[in-house]
């Protein structure tokens, strides 16, 4: 039997623990080198987060598996202009959703989405959207995320 998956959301205080991530989801996502140069990178990411996350505009994430970080998501906050299939604006934007190679299809990607979908629905969202790669699409799909153009909505 698979052990329990935790989800934990990441605080000020996770600082490190997001960077190391978030760079591991960067290299992975955008095919880096190993020696690709991420300095600017970094200093942007962790200026973001500090912004982000001490306003409340961005709720970030980390799984784990018996005490062991395996994956992390994040999801932003943000308002558009009100319209009749969202009258109150408030928006979310899903991201991040990232699990290391040896946890995948043991569902901590899901259980990371249904988190970060939980807590931004609470707060009064009724519409997040994502950009999702072909072996990521099943994923949200099980969720009851729908095809847009380029793009998906819950």
């Amino acid at each position: 039997m698979m052990e329990e998956i935790v989800i934990t959301r990441a605080r000020m205080e996770d600082m490190d623990r997001l960077m190391e991530w978030r760079m591991e989801v960067l290299h992975h996502v955008f095919s880096l080198a190993d020696d690709f140069d991420t300095t600017v990178l970094e200093t942007e990411n962790r200026r973001y987060y500090r912004q982000q996350i001490s306003q409340g505009g961005h709720i970030a994430c980390f799984a784990q598996i018996g005490g062991v970080t395996v994956g992390c998501g994040g999801i932003c906050l943000y308002e558009e202009m009100p319209s009749p299939d969202n009258v109150n604006g408030k928006c979310a934007y899903l991201m991040n959703i990232y699990c290391r190679e040896p946890y995948r299809h043991q569902g901590v990607g899901h259980a990371l989405v249904r988190w970060l979908v939980k807590q931004v629905q609470d707060s009064g969202v009724r519409k997040i959207y994502l950009e999702t790669s072909d072996s990521g699409r099943p994923l949200y799909q099980s969720l009851g995320f729908k095809d847009m153009e380029n793009m998906m909505h819950l």
